[in-house]
């Protein structure tokens, strides 16, 4: 792992399967976006996955968050100690690896090690990975530990279009394979375009 790597990292795995992990955040305040693409290194290759559930809440099962009715300026000012026993987790699905500098859209060979430190995945790997609309056929399997799919995939569109990612050609390609893996279901496709539509051009 290059120092770069670990300079960048803010999480840690603490729990782990082949098809997704749970973080948890070094800083409870500090975590990554809803649809954010991640990266963890492994031995022999980098492990990327997107982040479809963030949750903050006490470290310790006896204590819990109440309401002061202060601004959170107030209560550092007053009772900094409150925020001591936080935490924060987040659970990604994973999409891929790199392996020798190829993308591989398929889970990894092993799961995600314990303790293994959690990164954003850089604006180029973005730019490598999303080229490809191949990750959309792994959110679609996992789709039984997401919560809400089709706001996760608005919300990978969403972070590509701020990123200055998604160009015509590859929305086209997005809404294709969408369309495929839905059975091109009229009702959602035609709800989905109109809020991709809202996200691309609000």
């Amino acid at each position: 792992m290059t120092n770069q790597t670990n300079n960048s990292a803010f999480a840690e795995v603490i729990a782990s399967s082949l098809y997704s992990f749970m973080a948890q955040c070094w800083q409870w305040n500090n975590f990554p976006p809803f649809g954010s693409l991640v990266a963890l290194q492994a031995d022999k290759h980098v492990t990327y996955a997107v982040v479809h559930q963030v949750t903050t809440g006490s470290m310790e099962p006896n204590r819990y968050p109440f309401a002061y009715q202060k601004t959170e300026q107030e209560l550092l000012a007053e009772q900094p100690q409150i925020f001591s026993f936080l935490k924060t987790t987040f659970s990604c699905v994973v999409l891929g690896y790199q392996q020798m500098g190829n993308i591989i859209y398929t889970i990894a060979p092993e799961p995600a090690k314990i303790h293994a430190f959690v990164r954003q995945a850089t604006t180029e790997e973005q730019k490598i990975f999303f080229a490809n609309q191949t990750y959309i056929h792994l959110l679609f399997g996992s789709a039984h530990e997401i919560t809400n799919l089709d706001e996760l995939l608005l919300a990978l569109l969403k972070r590509q279009q701020e990123h200055n990612m998604l160009s015509e050609k590859k929305l086209h390609a997005f809404i294709d394979t969408y369309s495929l893996l839905t059975g091109n279901e009229y009702r959602r496709l035609k709800l989905f375009l109109h809020r991709a539509q809202s996200i691309i051009n609000p």
